[in-house]
Order: C-alpha cells, then structure tokens, then sequence
C-alpha cells in the first residue's frame, strides 16, 4: 500500500508490526514475520535509516517506531508536489494538444488546388468515394474531365450514388452532348438545363464540395486553373442552398424518339404536346404505344405524365384523367 511513496512492501510489513507493538527486537520482529533474525534486522536497520523507526534510548537491541505522519509525511508531500507537476504538465500538453487539433481541423476544411491536372483528379476522387448522392452544375467548357469521366458515373450510379445534376443551355450544343444526356438518363440521373449556372460546382454526400476560384479566362496574366475543396458544414449548406435554388427554376431534360434533346417546357398549363398525350392515354393506350404516336422517347411521356399530376395536385392516372376533364384540358 505505502510503495507509492517508496516503501518496499517486506519493510512496510515490518513497520506495521513495529505500529502493533510500539516496539520491538529483532526477535520479536522475527518471529511475529516468520523471518530469520538476519533478515529481520537488515529490513529495521533500513527503515532506521530512512527515519521511520529508531532505536530506545535506555534500552539496548529495542526499535521504536516513528509517528506515521512524521514517518511518512516528507514522502506525501514530495509524491503530492510531482503529482500536482504532473497535472500541470499534462493539463499544458492538452491544450497544446486541442490548439493543434483544432488548427489541423480547420485546415482541412478548405483545400487549394492548383492546375488543371490537381482538380480534375480530386473530381476523380470525390466521384469515386460518393456513398449517397452527388450534385453538380455543369458548364459549356469541360477542362478538366476525362473521356473517362463518365465511366465514373456509371459505377457511381451501381454503388447507389443519386445524380442530380443542372447544365447551363450551351451545353446542351455540344456535340457529346446528346450520348452523354441519354446515358446520363439511361442510369436514371436526374438532368435539368437552365440558362446559365453560377459556377461549376460538384457537391458529394453533403460534406464535400469542389468549385473553381480562378480560371485561365479570369483576365488575369499568368493564371491558371485555381480551384477550392470545401469541407466546411457552413459553406457546403449554402453551396446545396444554391443549387437547389437554380435546380428549382431549371427545366428537366428529355429526350425525343430520333434522339434528339430538347428541354421539358415549364409552364403554369399543359402544352399541345401534353393535351394530345392526356388525350391518347385516356384512349387506353400503353405509354409505350401513346411514346410511339407522339415520336417522344418512352421516359419523355413517363416524365411529362408525372408532371401533369404534379401540375394537377393528384398522385394517381385515374384522377389525373378526371382532372382533366374537369379542367377543360381534353373534351369527352
């Protein structure tokens, strides 16, 4: 128990007994131990030595045991001393500790990356550990995807990853870009085409976000591509807030029968091509033979018909179909 504070146990043995009796020979101390009166002299001629026991004055071969708090009391408060250094040390390399944490936390929120090259492998890497979902604006100028990149998606997409993705109208001139839209669609992502995009930006699992600071075009002599890695929660919400904003007034992407892309209207009613296609379904048509008569690709008529009961505040075909005649939107 006492060789926290440097009392080997045999000699605190010894000591206790010495507590017992007040004092003792080494006899006696010998034979309530069960010890040799060598050894038994040897551990009280060390426990004189360090003051805790002394020898009777008067009484020759007696030891007389010291006061435990004189005994012992140097001992505490030297071990209470280093113990109290000890806290104070380690109280300091914990805050030591929690400075450089936390500047390695904030560090790593934003990332700088320099040169094409940089960017398009850290795109490369934030596809490739997608787990959830991946939103993306899409910009006329590809600089740095691969002809690859789209093989990325594709694996993405069967691991579970949910594309959402908006492209600026130019895009859609592009002459990649018609295979690439009904790939895109084939793996079920979900494409919408505004005007314009703020920015390029890609955002995976809501934690992750890369974006261009600078460009070649900037105006600025010398500069190359600079982008920027956002882990930070802050930035990347509002970053998500953005794109739902313009994701929100973009017109989805379809595809006509020959192939060709064409962006969905967005109106308050259902166009011509909506009227005739409200009006063959309620004929009994499939989608597929209703797709076929309107020269429109099987997802293009799926897509519009979910529309018109988005339009008409319904969730079924069959009400649908009354809302429509109670809109005046076909005829009996």
């Amino acid at each position: 128990m006492l060789r926290s504070i440097g009392l080997p146990p045999d000699e605190e043995r010894v000591y206790r007994v010495l507590v017992r009796l007040g004092s003792a020979t080494v006899p006696e101390v010998a034979r309530h131990l069960n010890l040799d009166a060598r050894e038994a002299g040897g551990l009280l001629d060390s426990l004189e030595s360090g003051g805790m026991v002394s020898r009777h004055v008067g009484r020759d071969g007696v030891y007389v045991v010291a006061p435990p708090r004189l005994a012992f009391g140097p001992a505490l408060a030297a071990g209470r001393h280093a113990l109290e250094q000890a806290e104070s040390t380690v109280a300091a390399l914990a805050e030591e500790y929690r400075r450089g944490a936390a500047g390695q936390e904030q560090a790593g929120l934003v990332e700088v990356l320099t040169g094409a090259e940089a960017t398009r492998h850290r795109f490369e890497q934030i596809q490739q550990s997608a787990q959830r979902e991946l939103h993306a604006f899409v910009t006329s100028e590809a600089a740095v995807v691969r002809g690859d990149e789209h093989g990325l998606e594709e694996h993405a997409t069967r691991r579970g990853v949910r594309y959402q993705v908006v492209m600026e109208q130019a895009a859609l001139d592009l002459p990649s870009t018609t295979a690439e839209i009904s790939a895109a669609l084939g793996r079920t992502q979900l494409v919408r085409v505004v005007e314009r995009v703020p920015c390029k930006l890609v955002v995976a699992d809501r934690s992750t976000a890369l974006m261009p600071l600078l460009g070649p075009d900037s105006g600025q002599a010398g500069a190359e591509l600079t982008s920027v890695v956002v882990r930070a929660p802050g930035i990347v919400e509002a970053l998500l807030t953005l794109f739902e904003a313009v994701w929100n007034s973009a017109r989805p992407i379809l595809l006509s029968a020959s192939g060709e892309v064409e962006a969905e209207p967005q109106t308050a009613e259902p166009d011509e091509t909506d009227l005739l296609l409200l009006s063959l379904m309620l004929t009994g048509l499939t989608d597929r033979a209703v797709a076929a008569r309107l020269g429109l690709g099987l997802r293009t008529v799926q897509r519009r018909l979910q529309r018109l009961m988005e339009m008409a505040e319904v969730s079924t075909r069959m009400q649908l179909g009354w809302h429509a005649f109670e809109r005046g939107w076909v005829r009996r």
